[in-house]
This record gives structure tokens, sequence and C-alpha cells, in this order.
């Protein structure tokens, strides 16, 4: 049975559609408004509150904390500075992704992390003989996700500090609507954006005092469907669409190396050990792996002559389609498409691609199963670089 979250008595009083989803157990907005579009274009144009309190969160603390981070994630944690944020994944011992998601580095031995998937017991195991404490804090933290060009804007008003020289994946304690918060410059749109970890029982302050600074500038509460469509523009992956974890998967072929999903520039084989090593040497010194991921641009004209075949107007769904399809190459079935949407910035119908290394070059052109009034059929689409969408001023 799903839950609100220490958010909900804002969120709900704004979710006048009742349009929920549940999310590692949460109710989670699945869009505010009439249509997702308007939420979208918040994130894209001015600012976006979005409620990600639903991660998985862990402090992880002691004079062996780092030894314990480096043990596990697949970056160096040497290269990790105070007030440092890293995206890494974290595999299991055949080099398998369990999960991915955040680790900040708050202190010399104090590291905040999180992830989708529950992970307490596998940092747990993994910390056997070191002096570590990790405390699961998901329910005591909520999570406010800041996003879009006047991202900044927004937080400079509710903090009355300049943000500027916090860099992309940077950390800074501060305070909100009189209330202390931890702020990451992370997000999950590709755009300008923040995220406040925040305690649970003054999280309504600190998003009321934020709404306060973004009314200026047209803030509004998006959804997942919003965040959805953000995410796959700018190319960022998603756990059970993209990948299956390593702790859910039945089969061989449901597990996924950090090479086979656009992940191996987060694999540091220099580093002398961590959890998963010595198979993805192996996997490298072999060549990389049997797929990789790739992005893929659907031929517009293809899904029209779909429609047409039915005297149809195309009608495509402005959601994202997380269910595999089909991709076709070389006579046959080469891979499978996720995540395929229309992406409202880039005017492109979109998605991404699992495809064996001779197909999964740019330019490559595939075929992608799609379906018109119970007929599949395929429509051409070409291999492109990741992401589809690449804003400066995430950045900036």
């Amino acid at each position: 049975m799903s839950v609100g979250t220490a958010l909900h008595p804002r969120t709900s009083a704004l979710n006048t559609k009742m349009s929920w989803g549940d999310w590692s157990g949460y109710f989670s907005a699945q869009v505010y408004a009439d249509f997702h579009d308007i939420e979208y274009n918040a994130i894209r144009e001015q600012a976006a509150l979005i409620d990600v309190s639903p991660l998985y969160k862990y402090e992880v603390r002691g004079p062996d904390a780092a030894r314990l981070v480096d043990r596990v994630m697949t970056r160096d944690v040497a290269r990790l500075a105070v007030d440092r944020v890293f995206y890494t994944p974290w595999c299991n011992e055949d080099g398998k992704v369990v999960d991915d998601g955040t680790v900040t580095r708050r202190g010399a031995d104090e590291f905040f992390w999180t992830a989708a998937d529950p992970s307490y017991r596998w940092f747990e195991l993994n910390a056997g003989g070191l002096d570590v404490e990790i405390r699961d804090v998901s329910d005591e933290v909520a999570a406010i996700a800041v996003q879009g060009p006047r991202a900044r804007d927004v937080l400079e008003g509710a903090t009355r500090g300049d943000w500027s020289g916090v860099r992309y994946f940077g950390h800074r304690r501060t305070e909100v609507g009189g209330v202390d918060v931890n702020v990451t410059r992370t997000g999950y749109t590709g755009d300008l954006g923040y995220e406040v970890w925040v305690a649970a029982d003054a999280a309504l302050e600190v998003w009321d005092a934020l709404w306060e600074a973004g009314e200026p500038h047209g803030i509004r509460a998006a959804g997942i469907r919003a965040l959805d469509v953000a995410r796959v523009e700018a190319g960022l992956i998603l756990i059970e669409a993209e990948y299956t974890s390593a702790r859910h998967a039945v089969s061989q072929e449901q597990m996924y190396s950090p090479f086979e999903i656009g992940l191996g520039r987060l694999v540091d084989l220099s580093k002398p050990s961590f959890v998963g090593r010595r198979a993805l040497e192996l996997e490298h010194r072999r060549g990389g792996p049997e797929r990789r991921l790739v992005g893929l641009e659907l031929d517009w004209l293809g899904i029209e002559a779909m429609f047409a075949a039915h005297d149809l107007p195309p009608a495509v769904s402005a959601a994202v389609n997380r269910e595999p399809v089909p991709v076709y190459a070389g006579g046959g079935q080469a891979g499978r498409a996720t995540s395929v949407t229309w992406g409202p910035t880039i005017k492109k119908m979109v998605g991404f691609g699992s495809l064996p290394p001779q197909f999964a070059r740019s330019g490559a052109r595939v075929g992608v199963e799609w379906t018109v009034e119970g007929e599949r059929g395929t429509v051409d689409a070409t291999v492109v670089d990741l992401p589809f969408l690449d804003l400066d001023r995430k950045r900036a």
C-alpha cells in the first residue's frame, strides 16, 4: 500500500487530476495539470519543483567510510573531493550492475549515497572488517529537485545567496526557509538544476520557501511523466527500463555491465580493487561487450506511413514507452529499443537502443518495431550518439 511522502500535503493539493503512481511504496504524482507538456515546459523554459523523496538514501560515516565507498563503486574515491558529487554504478562480483546513483562527499569520512533500489544490505555485506557506520535515512530525508533555466534564480531567492560558484556536481550546506539543508548541483532532467535534501519533518517549510521564491519565475510542480521525457532527451538511463538490476535479473540476458549501458566511462580500472573489477577488466580486454547502448532517431515519415496505411493521421503518445520493442538489422532482430518518446525540444521521436557493436556505430540504419491498429511494422531509424539534447546551461 502506497503512502504519501513528507511533501504529500503540498503535492496532493496541487494534483487536481488525482493522477498517482507508486514509486518505492510512495504516492508519486504522474501529472499535475491537464497534460504533462505544461510541466515539461516548466523544466525546459522556467523552473519546476519535483518531489524525488522516494529515492533510497544512505549516510556512510566512520574512519573506513572512504574504503567502503571505494570498495563498492566503480569510480575512484580518491578523486572525489569534499563537497563534490559522483554519479556512479556499482556491480556484483560478475561485473553486472546492481544499481546506479549519486555519492556526495560531505566530509573526509562522511558520504551521502542515493540509490533507486534498496541497497543497505549490499553495503553491509561489503563492509566486512571495516570501521564504518551505514544508516538508511530514506524515510528521514525528503528531496526536492529544483530544475530548469531559472532554477538558480529560485535557489538564490530562497537562500538570499549567490550560487554561481557551486559547479556542476557540487555540494553546499545552506538554509532554506530557516531550515538547514544540503544542496547538490544535480538532477535527472539534463537541465540546469539542483536537488535539495532536507529532514522530512521540515520538508514542507522548504517546499513553501522554494515555491514562494519561484513564483516570479513561473515555477510549477512537475510529475513523473514530464521528468521521464526530460531524462530521455538528456540520454539518462532508468533502472528496470534500459537495464535490469543484477539483483532482480532471472537470466544472464537480463544482466548488464556498465559498458553495456553507456556507463563505461565511469569505470576506473586503474583502481586496484572494487567489486566486479576482475570481470570488467576481462570484458574490456576482450574488446568490450557484445551489446552497446546507443541513441535511436526514428524516421517520422515512416511513422506517418504506418498510420496512413490505416487512413489515420499520425497519433503518437507524448509519454515515454518504457516497454522494450525489437530492433532489426542484418536480416533479423539485432537488439531492442526502450524508452521511446517524442522529444518536444529536439522535435524528434527517439529512444535508447541496445545493439551489437557492428550495428551500434553512429549513422547505422536499423528498423524499430512499430504497431498501429494492432498491425506490426517496422520504422527506419538512425543510430546516433547520446545524449540527444546537451544543454550548455546544465554545466554553466
